[in-house]
């Protein structure tokens, strides 16, 4: 029968398995049902066999953010650091995804979405609320404004 390190370590590859998890997201599920010196033997063998990688988790969360949850910016790095990520890792993680993207293009999309349901920008509710909401997306307010100004006038 395996020792509790060996069952840790099982139990965080079947984890792992299903989806990208930071180390303190498997630490926390594990805890669950083992020893603390048993945890830190599997996260330890897992961190070397490259099966668990907080970096890789950051850029895997950075990715699905701009592109399922249509998140940018500041948003990102808080909800990979949420995840128990360090600060310097989510940044590095956030502007390689960044990098890949295209912010106006992206931007204008999201204002896309939000106006499906006839929404006007000349209506000044409207365009403050869609402001708001893109602001808290992560976009930065300069960038925002002049999207929404730019589209206003086309309109």
């Amino acid at each position: 029968m395996p020792d509790g390190g060996e069952r840790a370590y099982a139990a965080g590859l079947t984890l792992l398995a299903r989806r990208e998890l930071s180390e303190t997201q498997l630490r926390e599920r594990l805890a669950r049902k083992f020893a603390q010196d048993d945890i830190d033997g599997a996260v330890a063998r897992l961190r070397r066999e490259q099966a668990l990688d907080d970096r890789r988790t950051a850029i895997a969360c950075a990715r699905t953010l701009v592109r399922l949850k249509h998140r940018w910016g500041t948003r990102i790095v808080r909800q990979i650091e949420l995840l128990g990520i360090p600060r310097s890792v989510a940044r590095e993680a956030a502007t390689e995804v960044f990098a890949e993207f295209d912010e106006a293009a992206l931007l204008e999309q999201a204002i896309d979405r939000r106006l499906r349901r006839g929404m006007s920008l000349a209506d000044r509710q409207t365009f403050h609320r869609v402001r708001s909401y893109l602001t808290g997306q992560g976009f930065t307010p300069e960038a925002v404004t002049a999207a929404l100004t730019r589209r206003r006038k086309v309109t």
